[in-house]
């Protein structure tokens, strides 16, 4: 039997992005962040109820400032004292992990979701996940962006504005574009 878009994208598989039952997901991620968004502080808390009951794990103590935007957030896993500072963008087509005591800035984006290099395959709105896996003890600088498939080291730093195209190594601290590593 031929797996549905859903499956083919859960499977790292290519999938089209605007298959129906993937539309209704991306949906209630919208509601649930704009709930998130427009809640106020007191009422809201840490995380909207929607958002919070939306993600795959979330521990109690997460915080996010509004605005918040998710793709999916059934694919977000986000640890003990994780905090996403305003306007963060997580685009979860696959798993997104945020280990213990990590922090984004303002700003910072982290896509999963990759292209296909071919245009006439592109324009079958064709697409493929990959995972991002943050480590414990992360400082993400504002505006940074993590490209699809991305594994950031425990207590490594991204500098602000940095573009990680490369894996980052536990204890690293990279900057730039694409980001390279500061020499100790």
């Amino acid at each position: 039997m031929a797996k549905s878009e859903l499956e083919k994208m859960q499977s790292g598989d290519w999938y089209s992005c605007l298959d129906p039952e993937i539309t209704v997901l991306r949906h209630r991620a919208l509601e649930a962040c704009h709930e998130h968004s427009v809640l106020y502080p007191a009422e809201r808390g840490n995380i909207g109820p929607k958002l919070r009951a939306l993600f795959a794990a979330c521990a109690d103590d997460v915080r996010i400032e509004a605005r918040f935007h998710c793709a999916y957030g059934i694919n977000i896993h986000l640890a003990e004292d994780v905090f996403l500072n305003v306007g963060c963008v997580i685009l979860d087509t696959a798993p997104v992990k945020i280990g213990r005591h990590s922090m984004l800035g303002p700003n910072v984006q982290i896509y999963c979701a990759d292209h296909h290099r071919n245009p006439e395959l592109r324009k079958q709105h064709l697409e493929i996940a990959k995972p991002v896996t943050i480590g414990d003890n992360v400082w993400i600088g504002g505006g940074a962006i993590i490209l699809p498939g991305i594994t950031i080291g425990d207590d490594a730093i991204v500098g602000a504005g940095a573009v990680v195209t490369r894996d980052v190594a536990a204890g690293s601290s990279v900057v730039g574009n694409p980001a390279r590593v500061l020499p100790r």
